[in-house]
């Protein structure tokens, strides 16, 4: 999840009746959905001894604090590890795992009942999931092919909070509500919902 610290097990099995001596170099960066690596942020090497049908965990852990500054707005971290056998030339195996670290900072809470030319009322929840606090807060919220923005009070570390938006259907049938919370920590975390609306 955003704002958390990321753990990773790199589990190794040696198959073989044979002691084998395995190199790890595990590498991390921030990348754009395209793949294209913007930001290096773990670099680590270790041996590990592996007996005969013997297997291992390496943990890793990539702090918040490591990759918060450098996520780009698709939320991607991919992570390499380079295994090589030593004393057995040329036999290597690369692990690749992406990363979509998930938003849960929206929430909407619909009414019961919608209806044509009535006003409804939404309960819209946003939060911040860092350890630090966030300022500049907006909301964007979009429906009926309207935007209207929604300057916010600054967040404290981990603080939920919560905001009531109006609005009056002007026809039945399915409705998108899209909203847009971004702060100056980070940007564009996204929240949808279908309102189906009733004739009146």
């Amino acid at each position: 999840v955003f704002g958390k610290d990321i753990n990773l097990i790199l589990i190794l099995n040696n198959l073989s009746a044979d002691r084998k001596t395995v190199k790890v170099d595990m590498s991390a960066s921030t990348i754009l959905y395209t793949r294209r690596a913007v930001t290096e942020i773990l670099r680590a090497a270790t041996s590990v001894e592996l007996g005969p049908k013997q297997g291992k965990h390496i943990r890793v852990k990539i702090p918040y604090s490591h990759y918060g500054r450098y996520l780009t707005v698709d939320k991607r971290i991919q992570v390499t590890a380079l295994c090589e056998v030593l004393r057995m030339q040329g036999l290597k195996l690369l692990v690749e795992k992406t990363i979509i670290l998930e938003d849960t900072n929206i929430i909407i809470k619909l009414p019961r009942r919608v209806v044509v030319n009535k006003a409804a009322t939404l309960e819209i929840s946003y939060a911040n999931p860092l350890p630090e606090p966030v300022s500049r807060c907006v909301l964007l919220v979009t429906l009926m092919n309207q935007q209207v923005k929604i300057n916010l009070a600054r967040l404290a570390p981990r603080e939920r909070s919560k905001i009531y938006f109006e609005f009056t259907p002007r026809r039945s049938g399915p409705l998108q509500l899209q909203v847009d919370f971004s702060c100056d920590k980070f940007s564009h975390v996204k929240g949808f919902v279908t309102i189906a609306v009733a004739p009146s």
